[in-house]
């Protein structure tokens, strides 16, 4: 079974491998050099790198214009904040997250 230090190791690694990345890119892009796909920078930002690219996006000014790039990128922060809402929700209190599925369920059908 995976524990809650080896989820956070991994979620800390990706954040880094993120921040890294953005760095990186940023760097060839005032070289002229070999660039990181955006479809790369997204993916690290989607399995849980979302805070590190974030970061680094401001912190490097990298991509902050580029659409629909920072679209996407903020859409899979939204998507991350959701899943960890509804996580939280479990954890705290299942009951209350099988009301709310209940009446959604009744608003669509």
């Amino acid at each position: 079974m995976i524990s809650v230090a080896h989820m956070v190791l991994a979620l800390l690694g990706v954040n880094v491998a993120a921040f890294g990345a953005f760095w990186w890119d940023k760097r060839c892009a005032r070289a002229g050099s070999w660039r990181i796909s955006e479809s790369t920078l997204l993916s690290l930002a989607l399995v849980g790198g979302s805070v590190g690219a974030v970061c680094a996006q401001h912190l490097f000014r990298h991509k902050t214009r580029n659409e629909p790039f920072r679209t996407m990128l903020y859409a899979i922060v939204a998507l991350q904040l959701a899943a960890v809402v509804v996580l939280v929700i479990w954890l705290i209190a299942p009951h209350w997250l099988a009301g709310l599925l209940q009446a959604l369920r009744a608003m669509i059908g």
